[in-house]
């Protein structure tokens, strides 16, 4: 390997993407190709990036296998950071193959952790604390060990451990320093701050406001009965009832929830449940069925009982009953797409859906509903198309994604 092949290696090591352009920019050999993509992707070229590694890696052919294996990593790690999640897994499963036979630990270990962070994209989140338990950052470089750092943080926050995710992401500062890289740094700093923002928004007698992570920690390990808006479920204590696929009992539950201890007028139930402006006896009739339902899926955890003017919820053992809600009202219908976007990220359909674990025709359905509400904006054409909203400033979401929430 030539000096300025070796140069401009080293500047992308330390994230100086320009630098390893001013060294590589005209050459077309297969090394040069490969720093090139990659310094591409630094700078956010995402698109341009990807054709050069695999300009890269047809020119390094088979009798390379070690370079075209790190080329296909690079463009393993291009596409999680493009959102497209259907890229084959099964070519990075191979490269990191290769990678260990030939006793390259730390692109081997890069590799992992691209699967590893797609996994708790996805929402496999016990898949890749399974993986992420089984990998030793002590050995790999500061750049390596961020990265460790924050995946452990992620999934630590998903799972409501905020002390954990804590000292993962101090370890990941720590380690980020040392890095030296910017870019890194930032993303570091990025996740420090979602930590300590607001992520839903508590309702309760007649009050509200908004909870950080540990906060609504500390309320699901309470003894509160708890209408969760967020996941579509209702919490008593360890008895969780999903309501996921059931929104009219769930639409139900969260108005008697607010109105906690008093009552919900048969109208006002209608109105919320069905949309109906003016309840007739049909509403009414089907509001008593509904209600029947609902008191039969509860009976564990509470009782609807009937009231002169409509309904009220009466919890068996609790004192208190909260609605954990998002921290900006958001159409229920459009809550699950939307809190993957409500980052900021680009994402496609396809991986949306993926992602959703639904129907890609559904969410195309659910996104042009969003961007006739100009609450979206799609980028680009055809199969390149993206969609993305700029971020709500001051609240965090994506930690408190719906699980198997119906958005057709």
């Amino acid at each position: 390997m030539d000096s300025l092949i070796t140069a401009a290696a080293r500047a992308l090591a330390a994230g100086d993407p320009l630098g390893a352009m001013k060294r590589v920019g005209l050459r077309d050999d297969a090394p040069a190709l490969a720093l090139r993509g990659i310094a591409m992707a630094q700078l956010g070229d995402l698109a341009r990036a990807k054709a050069l590694l695999r300009r890269a890696a047809r020119a390094f052919g088979p009798r390379e296998p070690m370079a075209r294996a790190k080329c296909v990593v690079a463009e393993a790690e291009i596409a999680l950071a493009s959102r497209d999640l259907r890229w084959p897994t099964k070519a990075l499963d191979s490269a990191r193959v290769t990678l260990e036979r030939h006793g390259d630990r730390v692109n081997a270990a890069l590799a992992r952790y691209v699967a590893i962070r797609r996994l708790v994209l996805i929402g496999r989140v016990d898949e890749a604390e399974r993986a992420i338990g089984e990998l030793d950052p002590e050995p790999l470089p500061p750049a390596l060990r961020t990265s460790h750092e924050l995946v452990v943080a992620g999934i630590a926050m998903r799972r409501l451990r905020t002390n954990a995710a804590r000292v993962a992401l101090s370890r990941a500062e720590c380690a980020a320093r040392h890095a030296g890289i910017p870019a890194l740094t930032a993303e570091v700093d990025s996740a420090v701050l979602a930590l300590d923002t607001p992520a839903a928004r508590l309702i309760g007698r007649g009050e509200e406001r908004l909870l950080r992570l540990h906060e609504i920690e500390a309320l699901l390990a309470s003894d509160a009965f708890i209408v969760d808006a967020c996941r579509h479920v209702v919490r008593d204590g360890r008895t969780v009832i999903s309501l996921a696929r059931r929104p009219v009992l769930f639409t139900l539950a969260r108005v008697l929830a607010e109105a906690w201890p008093g009552d919900v007028s048969r109208d006002a139930l209608v109105a919320r449940a069905f949309g109906a402006r003016r309840a007739d006896e049909s509403h009414r009739a089907r509001l008593r069925v509904e209600v029947g339902r609902l008191r039969t899926v509860l009976r564990a955890v509470a009782d609807v009982s009937a009231t002169k003017r409509g309904f009220a919820l009466a919890p068996h053992r609790t004192r208190e009953v909260v609605v954990l809600a998002w921290p900006v009202e958001i159409d229920d219908a459009h809550a699950a797409v939307l809190a993957f976007l409500v980052e900021g990220d680009s994402w496609s359909s396809s991986a949306l859906a993926l992602a959703l674990g639904t129907s890609q025709r559904t969410v195309q359905r659910t996104l042009d509903s969003l961007t006739a509400a100009g609450k979206v904006q799609p980028l680009g054409r055809g199969r390149a198309r993206r969609w993305m909203t700029p971020p709500v400033p001051g609240f965090t979401t994506a930690l408190l994604l719906p699980a198997s929430l119906p958005i057709d």
